[in-house]
């Protein structure tokens, strides 16, 4: 009973504060409508990266990362991005520490 209801009671309650990472706790519009927008944007960010951390994460050290993790170690870093005709160019810092996992994770969302 243990495993069957209390564990999941607790995943839940990890879920319901991963949203609240990705600004879902934010709701300081003027209108209702805006701040609904938001919270759509905030569970597309949820969705979209709970995605990533399935797929393109299985197998390394973040496949079981939080989605604020995952936005902090993979999205959040410094590029230069380069557009042209036929390419965009993404040039990350040579002292990037999660270059290999971006790689990988960029590597399994292509196949």
């Amino acid at each position: 009973m243990y495993e069957e209801l209390y564990c999941q009671r607790g995943d839940m309650e990890t879920r319901i504060k991963e949203q609240f990472s990705l600004f879902a706790g934010r709701v300081s519009a003027e209108t209702i409508s805006a701040n609904q927008l938001r919270l759509y944007f905030s569970a597309m960010a949820y969705v979209l990266l709970e995605g990533v951390g399935r797929l393109a994460l299985k197998g390394t050290e973040m496949a079981h990362a939080q989605v604020a993790t995952i936005r902090l170690r993979l999205l959040k870093i410094g590029a230069q991005i380069r557009i042209t005709v036929r390419k965009i160019w993404v040039a990350m810092t040579s002292s990037y520490p999660y270059q290999l996992l971006f790689q990988r994770a960029y590597q399994q969302l292509l196949a």
